[in-house]
């Protein structure tokens, strides 16, 4: 999958058949940030100009910009499949965090 991102905040995209053109979201975060275009250069471009205007407003605004996605993830599993995935990790010399890292980057670009 491949993914638009600027400065730290990637698209969700999809393409309306009624409009004619693609039209994004910021992805990640609680406040809604739009943009579209007809063609994958505009889009670029709208994207760019949405993040940049929504990080000039939080600024006029004095407010902090909302940050997509912080790294953390909490995952609730089966108590016998978080000990065999903690003694694969360690195993291989890693711990649970690189091992399931190194894991779920495999499953996204494979």
């Amino acid at each position: 999958m491949n993914m638009m991102s600027y400065k730290g905040y990637a698209a969700r995209i999809e393409y309306s058949d009624d409009d004619g053109c693609f039209i994004g979201h910021v992805a990640g975060i609680r406040d809604v940030v739009g943009f579209h275009g007809e063609s994958v250069t505009e889009l670029r471009s709208a994207f760019e100009e949405a993040v940049d205007d929504y990080l000039a407003t939080c600024e006029k605004l004095n407010r902090s910009p909302q940050r997509p996605y912080s790294g953390k993830v909490m995952l609730r599993i089966d108590p016998n499949i978080h000990a065999r995935v903690a003694m694969l990790a360690e195993s291989q010399g890693k711990s649970l965090n690189a091992w399931a890292q190194e894991t779920l980057l495999r499953a996204i670009t494979q």
